[in-house]
């Protein structure tokens, strides 16, 4: 084994190492993932923000495709012929026969546009392509961290329902241990102790229905970072505290020129009215310049065909000036001055419905924030009146069927406040969806 092969080997190893290296970080940057680290993968995984990349770069491609006519445009082209009957001509009354029976031309061109409407309203295109790529991949970056926050919260209020259902598991199966200890002693009769069964059993069936939900609930945000849903992905909700999250300033105002839909439409608005422009452009000449030089060869003998070169070039210019098409340039400019009436209405009507949206938004959120003070202060009032009646009932002063009654309250107070939470949570997302200050930097 020479030098040089040990030294592409070990070249080989260290790459191959590296790249595993790279693709374990990547997968250990899912496990015990925060919200922020589910959003920035998000964010250089999701398959519609790939998407969105290719289609700006494919955007670029294309302004340099419609620029490059600026560029002389060179070509060349060849040709071989024989005359099987030569032609002839009249001259002073005799047929004389003309030319040759073999001939042979290569002729290289260059074409130079100096007014063209097409290369210009190419060139003033161009920065409109490109705020339109750029709006439509932070239009998609925004839906991104939307999307899996919602997710996110959505899971961690599935984890927190489990957990109460767990609890409530709990004192349920000490309530049935209990309830069939007196049964056996005579002390009640097998009332308490059915229903004692029936209410655990019924515990078990939702603690395996949230089971089942959550599965679904971690599918989806796999979805959306783009991940197989094979692959394990945990979360850390350390430190994340829900109720911390959900005050918002309801003072400020909607400025709806924050909004990427009205940026996009703007911006859709300055390429009709370029559009308009190439209309009128249309009536102008199209001027250019060109050069050639071609070598020609003619003989009688085929295999001599190239023993002589009848060389030729000229340069000059072009002008070709398109002057009646039937009123087709006039019908062109009035549709284009039509589409851009059509587009402001389409303004007017995306403003309207940003200020309804915005205005749902805050309605929600409002009417959210009142069900989750009342549903905290249910789950107070719940817990007293549980642990109360638990008192009550281990003296034997209220009956089983209040204990599961005020259990089934406590319960029901719980999920109450952790759905009212994560409602909370998805308006006030929405509402800074609405007012365009989703920040989508980090």
């Amino acid at each position: 084994m020479n030098f040089n092969f040990k030294r592409k080997l070990i070249l080989l190893f260290f790459a191959v190492s590296g790249y595993s290296i790279a693709i374990g970080q990547q997968a250990a940057s899912l496990n015990n993932a925060t919200l922020d680290d589910l959003i920035n993968y998000a964010l250089s995984n999701k398959i519609e923000l790939k998407q969105a990349q290719i289609d700006q770069e494919i955007g670029e491609r294309e302004i340099a495709s419609a620029l490059s006519g600026w560029f002389p445009q060179i070509s060349a082209t060849g040709s071989l012929s024989h005359y099987i009957q030569m032609p002839t001509t009249n001259f002073n009354g005799n047929n004389v026969t003309m030319g040759q029976r073999n001939n042979s031309a290569l002729t290289f061109e260059a074409n130079q546009a100096l007014i063209s409407p097409e290369l210009f309203q190419a060139s003033k295109a161009a920065k409109f392509v490109r705020q339109t790529n750029e709006l439509n991949l932070e239009n998609t970056k925004i839906n991104t961290v939307v999307s899996v926050s919602k997710a996110y919260y959505d899971i961690l209020t599935s984890e927190e329902q489990i957990k109460i259902i767990l609890e409530n598991i709990a004192r349920l199966e000490r309530q049935h241990a209990e309830a069939s200890a007196r049964y056996e002693v005579g002390l009640v009769d097998k009332t308490d102790y059915k229903r004692a069964q029936i209410s655990l059993n019924n515990a078990k069936a939702e603690l395996k229905s949230a089971q089942e939900l959550r599965k679904y609930k971690y599918d989806y945000l796999k979805m959306l970072l783009a991940i197989p849903s094979g692959q394990s992905i945990t979360l850390s909700f350390v430190d994340q505290n829900m109720e911390s999250s959900i005050l918002l300033d309801t003072t400020e105002l909607l400025q709806i020129a924050n909004r990427v839909e009205f940026k996009q439409l703007q911006t859709l608005q300055e390429i009709q009215k370029l559009n308009t422009q190439y209309q009128k452009w249309t009536f102008m000449p199209r001027i250019g310049a060109y050069a050639n030089y071609s070598m020609n060869y003619r003989n009688n003998t085929f295999a001599d065909i190239y023993s002589d070169n009848f060389p030729a070039s000229t340069v000059g210019l072009s002008l070709n000036l398109p002057i009646f098409q039937g009123t087709k340039r006039i019908q062109e400019i009035k549709k284009s001055e039509l589409q851009e009436e059509r587009l402001q209405l389409d303004l007017q009507n995306l403003e309207n419905q940003i200020s309804t949206e915005y205005s749902s938004a805050m309605a929600s959120y409002r009417a959210n924030m009142n069900d989750w003070r009342n549903a905290k202060e249910n789950i107070e009032l719940s817990e007293e009146v549980y642990n109360t009646i638990k008192l009550q009932y281990d003296a034997g002063v209220k009956t089983y069927l209040d204990l599961m009654t005020a259990e089934t309250n406590l319960k029901t107070a719980q999920l109450n406040y952790l759905n009212a939470l994560y409602a909370l949570l998805a308006s006030k997302l929405d509402i800074q969806k609405a007012l365009g200050t989703i920040s989508t930097n980090n």
